[in-house]
């Protein structure tokens, strides 16, 4: 036989009850990994390039020799791609790796200057008959460039003892001249283009029609 619990002695206490929860208990959400400031910006420069050179990924994952989803994540920013990685994908777009390493980001310059819009550069001496119109400036890299619209005024000098440092690129949009580089004279008209070492003599050595106007584009190392 059962024996029977005694009376408790205080008739009045009831058990505890806990009391069922009206919510479910969600377990701990852990927060995402955070992304390397590295690995992104290496990821935004193989994106940029690719989408600049018209090459899909799909393709640039081919020429590199890696997976297309490994180059997805790389451009997402989401892995640390290894060196190997880095020089595969760099021979894919026919850049140094170099590029995918630099800090671009921070040194980005960008320069719109509408139609006319150019700021006008009085020069001294020579080159005094010729309008220069200054069309960009750049104020980053190591590299230096000067872009002008020069248009000769109608009584304009010959001038053939222009030299500087750097490369000079000349389109012509108007006129013929004679072109003296060195000891070499060319005829150059509208649609004709000249591109040098402008550390030779170079300048305008006779005016065949006017008028006169070119695109002017030097281009050197910063000091």
């Amino acid at each position: 036989m059962f024996q029977q619990e005694p009376a408790s002695p205080l008739p009045t206490v009831r058990p505890l009850r806990v009391p069922v929860p009206t919510t479910r208990v969600r377990p701990l959400q852990t927060a995402p990994a955070e992304r390397s400031l590295s690995a992104s910006r290496i990821g935004a420069h193989v994106k940029t390039l690719r989408m600049a050179a018209g090459t899909s990924a799909s393709r640039l994952a081919k020429l590199a020799g890696i997976s297309a989803s490994l180059l997805s994540r790389v451009e997402r920013g989401l892995v640390s791609p290894s060196v190997a990685t880095l020089d595969r994908i760099a021979e894919g777009l026919r850049v140094p790796v170099s590029r995918l390493l630099s800090d671009q980001g921070c040194r980005m310059d960008f320069c719109h200057v509408p139609a006319g819009r150019g700021l006008t550069v009085d020069r001294i001496g020579a080159d005094s008959d010729h309008r220069y119109e200054l069309l960009g400036h750049l104020l980053s890299g190591n590299l230096f460039a000067e872009p002008y619209l020069v248009t000769l005024s109608p009584d304009a000098e010959p001038c053939v003892t222009h030299q500087h440092p750097g490369l000079k690129f000349l389109y012509f949009l108007s006129g013929r001249i004679a072109y003296r580089y060195g000891s070499k004279t060319v005829s150059v008209g509208a649609g004709d283009s000249l591109l040098f070492d402008a550390t030779s003599l170079h300048g305008i050595e006779a005016v065949d029609s006017g008028p006169v106007s070119y695109l002017s584009v030097l281009l050197a190392l910063r000091d």
